[in-house]
Formats: C-alpha cells, structure tokens, sequence
C-alpha cells in the first residue's frame, strides 16, 4: 500500500486515544481520522454489556452511515478489588461530566486503606474493525499492573496517573513509545495487524 492510504475512521472524538491510534496505524496504511475529522456528530448509545460489545455498537453505526472502513475500541479500567469495576462504566465512573481528575479521586478513595495485594488491576481494550460488508472483526488487548496510592508522571490520559506497571513507574511515567509498547490498545492492535495482514 506503498504511497496510497486507506482512509479509516475511528469511532471517537477522545484527542488521546486518536493520538495513539493514527500512531500505530499510519505505518500499516491507513490514513485514520477522528468523527470530527470526519464530519460526524452523534452520540452513539452505549448500551453493550462488555467492551466488545460496546466497540461493535460503536463500529456498526459509523459503517452503516459512512460505508467507510472503521475501527471502534471500547477500553476501560478493571479492578479486581472492585469487582471489575469500573469496567465498562470507566469515563462516566464519577459522573457524565466528571474530569479525569474526579475518576481518579474515586478510585482512590474506593481503594483507601486496602493493601496493594488486593490492588491488581488491568487495562482492557476491544477493536472492532469493519472493513467491508464482507469483512469484519474484534480482538482485544489486556495490560496488567496495580493501583497506587496517589497520581504519578505527567504523561498519558485517563486512569494513567494511577496505573501501576511497577513500584515507581505509572503508565503517565512513559513516553508515547514506551506505552505504545505494552498498552492494552498496542496489544490489541498487533492482533488487529496480524489479522489484517493475512489478508
């Protein structure tokens, strides 16, 4: 696909996530572009019971009004304290217009006084890609670590600050590269990749 680019929506406005995303997919050939970018402007409900789901529900309203290739991800936070949660629920946790700041000083006082131990957690994330109407597909991606006591590092969105993958280092702590290492969305895009690939 040596000069010529696949344009791709992705099924989100998040400035984050499609940083990450046109990183990692514009060396495969795809050009990616946001909703914004791409003229679309809805709200699309959310109301799948997993992250797969979720990214089909996503990925299936933005083919079936573009007929554009696609890629939707759903990804969120899983705690095992808490059950799992907040899981599906992890940009609304602390409320519709919550701040990233809000989520986390939620988590954190769910977590206050329980041992690290009991404060596994992962990052989960589901790609759902439609290509055609003959081709369509979902993998996922999980990235393991602990929740800590208190923010760390500067970089990254969303539950980052707080998300451990060792005793001093939060995935905020890493540069793009670094996490576009070992992310639960890098993992899920080498699947993604492989797959396309085959093709």
């Amino acid at each position: 696909m040596k000069g010529q680019y696949m344009k791709l929506i992705i099924a989100s406005n998040n400035e984050g996530k499609i940083k990450e995303f046109k990183k990692m997919l514009t060396p495969l050939g795809y050009e990616p572009v946001s909703m914004r970018e791409a003229g679309i402007n809805i709200d699309i409900a959310e109301d799948g019971t997993t992250f797969s789901e979720n990214a089909h529900i996503k990925a299936k309203t933005i083919y079936d009004m573009t007929h554009t290739p696609v890629l939707a991800d759903d990804s969120g936070l899983s705690i095992e304290f808490l059950g799992g949660a907040p899981g599906i629920y992890s940009a609304r946790y602390a409320g519709e217009n919550a701040t990233n700041e809000d989520r986390i000083n939620k988590v954190l006082g769910e977590l206050k006084g329980v041992d690290k131990p009991l404060r596994n957690a992962k990052f989960v994330c589901a790609l759902y890609f439609i290509r055609d109407d003959d081709y369509e597909i979902c993998v996922t991606g999980e990235c393991e670590g602990f929740i800590g006591e208190e923010p760390v590092g500067e970089n990254g969105f969303g539950y980052d600050p707080i998300f451990m993958i060792d005793d001093d280092t939060s995935m905020a702590c890493l540069t793009d590269e670094e996490k576009n290492r070992i992310s639960h969305r890098a993992k899920a895009l080498e699947k993604l990749a492989a797959e396309l690939s085959k093709k």
